[in-house]
Parts: C-alpha cells; structure tokens; sequence
C-alpha cells in the first residue's frame, strides 16, 4: 500500500491528475526549511471544492515551489454549514477561538460589533492564515469563511431568516443549552457570543425579540467571551450537528 502524506496544504488551484500546482512562499518555506521534505515527498492538496488530493513535491525554487498532483484520495464531502458570529477579544484568544472553532467545524467566522465590545481594530489575513493553518491539521476539506467585522444590529439585519441563531445569554434567564437543543431540529444555525462584559440589556431584549433567535444559558458559571463560544459550539455539534454521526471523529497529535 502505498505511503499516505500527513502533512496537508490548502491551495486555490483546480486539482486533478497531472496537474501542476505552484506553491506561495510561506508553503515552499514550511516544506523546504521547516519540514526539511525532498522533492518527490508526498503531500496532501485540498481547496475546498476537488476534495483531497495526493501530490508529489516537484522542484523548490528561491522562495517558491511546484508539486506535481497524482491521484484523488478523498472525494468533497458535505460539510457542515454552522456559521459563529461573536464579539472580538484580544489577540491571542482571537486566534485561539478561530482556530478552535475551525476545528469544531464551524464554515463561517462573523465577528461583530457590541456595545461593549473593547477591540476596535481585527487582522483578518492573520485570521485567515489561522484558519487555514487549522482546517490543514484537522483534516476538513474547506476552511472557513473568515468576514469582515460588522456592527451587531447591521448583522442582524442581513440575518437570513431561514437561519435559526443560538444566543448564549449570560443573564440566566434563558434555559439551559442542552434542554434548548433537544427541542430544535438539525437545519441551518448559527451561534452569537458577545463580548467580555456581556450584551447589554437593550441588546438582549432586541435580540429575543427576533424569530429566528433561540436564546440559551451555557451553565453557573461565568464564561470568558472565547469559552463560552467554543463551548456552545461543543455541545451544538453533539446534539444537533456532525458529532451525531456514527463514524466519530480522528484526533491528530
């Protein structure tokens, strides 16, 4: 049986047998310099759409390369469309939540605007490349749609109808996630946290006011921003989302 690469590359090209596909500079660094791979090491290509692919690394130039595509090895599978609009936090539990979220297998990053939201300012190419980095190691075929930020009552507004929202409301006075759950139905959802601090009360009145809105607590104790995401994210994929599945999940060291 033939070696399968471990190590996974995000690419924008089409995939199929034959194919040439060029490699940016941070990739050719990463399989050159870092992982120190020979041309003719195998390497798995995914770009959301051709599935995944293996792949021979070809020739390494200054700062590029090209790998040469050989055969289909997983075909594109239907993912799960569960979208995660929150309030932005500080640096480096930013990048932790989208990269946990991205793991959890969230297809769209949405950040938004609060009243009490503290960070006015978002590297989205820094998220991105996170987001990127994640979905390789975890073995998705697709990463994330990272979006630019948006003010929460504009999002809300552009909410498509049909998309039920799970709020994680910190004021107690919404049931408690799991029981919510068990009375929805699988479909298409997103997931709202707020910020540090929490949504304030005329926030939280407009937004249980909404129809699509289904309000939930996450527990007794008080949850920072990025917990309380990754969190509600967890038990959303093991009551109604792809966690369900009989196949179970690979863990990667």
């Amino acid at each position: 049986m033939a070696f399968e690469p471990r190590t996974r590359l995000y690419v924008t090209a089409d995939l199929a047998t034959g194919a040439g596909v060029a490699l940016d500079a941070s990739q050719a660094h990463y399989l050159k310099t870092v992982l120190r791979l020979p041309p003719g090491a195998p390497v798995a290509l995914f770009n959301g759409r051709d599935g995944e692919w293996r792949a021979a690394i070809e020739s390494f130039g200054k700062e590029s390369g090209t790998v040469r595509v050989e055969r289909q090895t997983r075909e594109q599978l239907r993912e799960p469309d569960l979208w995660l609009a929150f309030a932005p936090v500080k640096r480096a539990r930013i990048d932790f939540l989208v990269e946990k979220a991205t793991e959890l297998g969230v297809s769209a990053l949405q950040p938004l605007f609060t009243e009490r939201t503290q960070v006015e300012r978002m590297n989205l190419d820094r998220l991105r490349a996170n987001v990127r980095e994640a979905a390789e190691q975890t073995e998705r075929l697709t990463i994330p749609e990272v979006r630019p930020p948006l003010p929460l009552d504009r999002a809300l507004a552009l909410w498509p109808a049909d998309r039920r929202l799970l709020l994680c409301d910190e004021s107690g006075a919404s049931p408690d996630i799991a029981s919510a759950l068990r009375a929805e139905q699988p479909g298409v959802w997103g997931l709202l946290t707020g910020p540090e601090g929490g949504f304030t009360e005329r926030e939280l009145d407009a937004l249980r006011k909404l129809p699509f809105v289904c309000a939930v607590g996450l527990g007794p104790r008080v949850l920072r921003a990025d917990t309380a995401a990754l969190a509600a994210l967890a038990v959303f994929q093991a009551l109604l989302g792809d966690w369900r599945r009989g196949d179970g999940a690979r863990r990667r060291g």
